[in-house]
């Protein structure tokens, strides 16, 4: 029966496997930033390097993060796609308060929230964030972003966030930079 349903997944999943990362197994369970303080960390990240996304294929990729009056996060992505801007806004929610570097973050009413994990930020320069969802179990689809303050981050430090990811079990081979060039519009 297991078997059964695995053949006929594979071939409905195949079509988004070039824009998505797909693996065997449950998710890994990845430390997150201890003591993490949301009202640092909000305001504007730039993304410098990703796992593939297919809500994510333009240029210039950022996110703001703002408190909303009823404690949630207000986060507004922005992107250049094909010489267009595009905005997606959202809802984040600390869904445990003993562990508030994990997220929960919506684009729509109509769906769940998906884990949004930090996992290490300075606050000022660098943060790491992981989402991960379990299918059945037997794969995960997983994200993984570099993200910065500014649109640039020197080479060693986007090296030191890959050792990061690996040393909690995130394969992050695939990750791809960020087009960050001739981003000077205002957002």
């Amino acid at each position: 029966m297991m078997k059964a349903m695995i053949v006929l997944l594979i071939p409905l999943l195949l079509p988004l496997a070039s824009a998505q990362t797909f693996r065997w197994g449950p998710c890994p369970t990845p430390m997150v930033q201890p003591n993490f303080e949301i009202n640092k960390y909000l305001g504007k990240w730039y993304e410098i390097e990703k796992l593939p996304a297919s809500f994510e294929k333009g240029k210039c990729i950022e996110a703001n993060y703002s408190l909303r009056p009823d404690n949630t996060i207000e986060v507004l992505n922005v992107q250049t796609y094909k010489g267009k801007i595009r905005k997606a806004e959202g809802t984040a929610v600390v869904q445990d308060m003993r562990e508030p570097a994990k997220l929960g973050v919506s684009f729509s009413y109509f769906t769940p929230y998906a884990p949004y994990w930090v996992l290490s930020t300075d606050y000022n320069s660098i943060s790491l964030v992981y989402s991960c969802t379990d299918i059945l179990r037997l794969f995960h689809v997983d994200y993984a972003w570099i993200l910065s303050r500014s649109r640039i981050l020197p080479a060693e430090a986007v090296y030191h966030a890959k050792e990061i990811f690996s040393r909690d079990n995130i394969d992050v081979s695939k990750m791809k930079p960020t087009d960050q060039q001739g981003c000077d519009g205002p957002f």
